[in-house]
């Protein structure tokens, strides 16, 4: 399976709006840069046609270790969630 990195993204947008593409990268990378700085703040993002970005928090809990069944305890945690947009759903 092919992978599409933000340099593929900034040329085909930089095709397209017939843009250079060292100034497309910079304009994807500030959009990367504001992303990460949003959600460190616990804000949530919402970008019709693609979705939201949202910051969850997941409690301490008990966990076993697989290899040898032994109880650990897991330390609290935040991760990103992505919720697509109903656009982006029916597209794929």
């Amino acid at each position: 399976m092919p992978v599409v990195t933000l340099k593929h993204l900034a040329a085909g947008i930089a095709e397209k709006q017939e843009l250079p593409k060292k100034q497309v990268l910079e304009l994807l990378d500030s959009f990367v840069e504001s992303l990460t700085r949003n959600l460190k703040k616990g804000e949530k993002i919402r970008i019709p046609g693609l979705g939201i970005f949202v910051v969850a928090k997941r409690a301490a809990r008990m966990g076993r270790n697989p290899a040898t069944g032994e109880p650990i305890k897991i330390k609290a945690s935040k991760k990103v969630r992505f919720r697509p947009a109903k656009d982006l759903k029916e597209a794929v």
